[in-house]
């Protein structure tokens, strides 16, 4: 694949002079349709040791406003970070609407090394490279350009440059031990990165390898690549600009399904309840603190019906936990930061930390449940959102956090009794809105859309509960008792 290059692709002294200047302009103004078409660019540059990647990524903070950009070496991952999956810290590096990230190693750096030392099977490789195929369609998914650029050298090439720099006292500090230990594996890494270039080179996401001997060369072909890029995205959007997608066609329930078929007459009378209430959030409390010095950490995830009680369940489980030991993160309509993201990112920055258990009163369900049956997304995007959400999940189990996703039912008359109640009951009055009620006159959609949601997302390993809530007393224990048997079979 590497053979591809130009090999010994020159560009002489002037015609280099001549062309940067009108590259640079043109990338300048470039930057500013990106801002107005509100695309962010994100670069990878990677490739050989001594191939000019430092170089070239400090040309392009030179070249363009670097104001907009953002640039990330990302070398090895620290404590706070490999305490969560291996994407956390790629997620809170993207770059927002109209801005660009470039990543000076990125999430193929690892993988490849760890291929390189055997530190990772080929199957553990391969399983890698999918997930990373996974992530950048994503991006792509979401409106992102994205440029991978991997600088070439032979290995002849490769030991010249890395001893032409040793040599001289003002560049001897570029090379390190670690380039020339990199080096002796040369064979190794080219075949391994040859592999990953290849199952990774997509239609959104291509590689471009550019042969990378001389410097001129190097950065006046990466330079107009960008520049190519920039121009062809923010002209396809602004050819491409439609009107705002039609109201969706509302899902219809199934006659027989999950939702309709939980028994919604389960309960508990009040005895019980308070006979076994502490008692389950006393285990719980012990639980945490053993989930806490075994470095483990937890998600919960409350969805249901509007007034289901899910903010009653949540506070009876923090009753049983130190409140150093978790955070409950409140999900409403995204901020003006979170809309220039892709979707997810605001949730994966507060996966927990090992150790901690992080509570989603509300959560990423909310594209596939109100986004999809408002309309405030297109069919594709919440079409697509089951596999990402799949993934998203999938990289927090690997990873050890224990994910627990909770779908609190009631009734559509319960409903309708405790939206009266609190529109007369003084201290419940901020609980109900007028968005409560229209929601009412889309409740088989919610229902369809439910069930399409459990039976696409509901996996071994991160599963649905399905929690009966017309008697809140019932739900509020079946929550604990499912909370304290996984942290059990988990920590015991």
């Amino acid at each position: 694949m590497f053979e591809t290059a130009e090999i010994g692709a020159i560009v002489e002294k002037d015609i280099y002079e001549k062309e940067a200047i009108a590259v640079r302009e043109q990338l300048l103004a470039a930057q500013r349709k990106l801002i107005t078409s509100k695309i962010p660019v994100i670069i990878l540059v990677s490739g050989n040791e001594g191939a000019g990647k430092g170089e070239l990524v400090n040309l392009l903070n030179e070249w363009m406003d670097a104001r907009l950009i953002q640039t990330h070496a990302m070398w090895d991952p620290s404590d706070e970070e490999r305490e969560r999956p291996r994407f956390w810290r790629f997620w809170r590096q993207l770059p927002p609407k109209g801005k660009m990230g470039i990543f000076f190693g990125s999430w193929y750096s690892n993988p490849i090394i760890d291929r390189v030392y055997k530190k990772i099977s080929q199957e553990e490789y391969v399983n890698e490279l999918k997930r990373i195929r996974g992530f950048e369609r994503m991006l792509d998914n979401e409106g992102a350009l994205i440029l991978k650029f991997w600088l070439h050298l032979s290995k002849k090439a490769q030991s010249q440059r890395l001893k032409d720099l040793q040599a001289d006292p003002d560049t001897a500090w570029k090379v390190t031990s670690l380039d020339w230990k990199f080096f002796k594996k040369y064979d190794r890494f080219k075949k391994i990165s040859e592999q990953a270039l290849r199952e990774t080179s997509t239609g959104e996401a291509p590689w471009h390898i550019i042969e990378a001997v001389d410097k001129r060369y190097r950065q006046l072909t990466v330079t107009k690549m960008i520049l190519g890029a920039i121009l062809e995205r923010t002209k396809r959007k602004t050819d491409g600009r439609s009107a705002d997608h039609p109201a969706p066609a509302l899902p219809k329930p199934k006659k027989v399904n999950v939702i309709n078929q939980l028994d919604l007459t389960k309960s508990l009378s009040q005895k019980e309840y308070d006979d076994t209430l502490l008692k389950l959030q006393g285990k719980l409390n012990l639980l945490a603190r053993k989930l806490y010095q075994k470095k483990h950490s937890m998600v919960l995830v409350f969805e249901g019906n509007d007034a289901a009680g899910k903010g009653g369940s949540i506070r009876r489980v923090i009753m049983g936990v130190d409140a150093r030991g978790y955070q409950i993160v409140q999900v409403a309509a995204p901020t003006e930061d979170e809309r220039n993201q892709p979707y997810l990112w605001r949730f994966w920055r507060h996966i927990p930390r090992q150790g901690k258990i992080v509570i989603f009163d509300r959560s990423w369900y909310g594209r596939v449940l109100v986004e999809r049956i408002e309309g405030f997304c297109q069919e594709t995007d919440w079409q697509r959102a089951y596999t990402e959400i799949n993934d998203f999940e999938d990289q927090m189990t690997d990873h050890g956090i224990i994910v627990l996703k909770f779908w609190l039912s009631i009734s559509a008359d319960e409903q309708l009794r405790r939206f009266k109640e609190r529109e007369t009951t003084s201290y419940k009055k901020y609980k109900i809105t007028d968005e409560d009620w229209r929601n009412r006159e889309k409740w088989d959609a919610y229902e369809a859309a439910v069930c399409d949601m459990v039976e696409k997302t509901s996996t071994r390993r991160a599963p649905w509960i399905l929690v009966e809530s017309n008697d809140k007393k019932f739900g509020r224990i079946k929550i604990l008792k499912t909370i304290i048997n996984r942290l059990q079979k988990r920590l015991d």
